[in-house]
């Protein structure tokens, strides 16, 4: 028998943003920007930003498993929120589930992002700290989209 776990946790990872929630919320919403930020290099991404709709993300290293982070959406306010659910996984093994909510909060002539994540960890493929350390790292990919002219 196979050795078999789950982890819980949870995190919120803040960021500030010199631009109004409206430009945050389109580099969500828009396929082409999205996967300039949020895409794997060399991989594959799909994006139906919809209530209902799917995004889907492969990629992994040249001689490893591919990973597969494939969401579903459940929730979209323009320019408010967004609420997901997601899955992660390595080759055939399922490794992550995770409930998601990004709220974009006016702040001044900018955007307060708050990302709160709730995650079970299965059977030890991936750990806390990673995903959020990841995820902190995609918010920061956000920042540069954000820069880049004419976004």
């Amino acid at each position: 028998m196979t050795d078999r776990s789950v982890t819980h946790a949870s995190f919120t990872l803040e960021r500030a943003y010199a631009v109004p929630p409206s430009r945050v919320f389109a580099a969500w919403a828009d396929p082409v920007a999205k996967a300039r930020w949020f895409g794997v290099p060399d991989g594959k991404h799909e994006l139906d930003f919809r209530v209902g709709g799917r995004e889907v993300n492969r990629g992994g290293p040249e001689h490893g498993p591919g990973m597969t982070f494939e969401s579903s959406y459940q929730d979209i306010v323009p320019d408010e929120r967004i609420v997901y659910t997601s899955t992660l996984s390595s080759g055939d093994d399922l490794v992550t589930v995770s409930f998601t909510t990004v709220e974009f909060v006016p702040e001044g002539e900018g955007t307060r992002l708050v990302l709160t994540e709730h995650d079970a960890f299965l059977d030890g493929h991936e750990k806390p700290e990673w995903r959020e350390h990841g995820t902190g790292d995609w918010l920061d990919a956000l920042e540069g989209e954000l820069r880049r002219p004419g976004s």
